[in-house]
């Protein structure tokens, strides 16, 4: 394999779709043994929406929305779902 190849992802939600271009190297690096690329873009998907979500409620100015809360609560379930462990005790950082 070329340390050029690259591998289109499509994303299709209800509202819309959109198409990404990954560095094939990449994700095989990051995928663990029988992990596909979809698999591995689905994981890199909640984590980056479960930092972001984090990161708003907990690190953003004032007090955070009682909905956006709400919606952390959601995202960190999932997370917990997803990977068997809490968001705090995949990062190091719980609060």
């Amino acid at each position: 394999m070329s340390n050029s190849e690259t591998m289109d992802v499509r994303i299709e939600t209800p509202d819309g779709e959109d198409e990404v271009t990954l560095p094939t190297g990449l994700l095989d690096m990051l995928a663990e043994e029988g992990e596909s690329a979809a698999d591995v873009v689905g994981d890199l998907a909640l984590m980056s929406c479960a930092q972001r979500v984090h990161a708003a409620v907990h690190h953003g100015h004032g007090e955070a929305d009682p909905e956006l809360e709400a919606v952390e609560e959601t995202t960190l379930d999932l997370f917990e779902e997803r990977f068997g462990m809490t968001f705090g005790e995949a990062t190091g950082h719980d609060h």
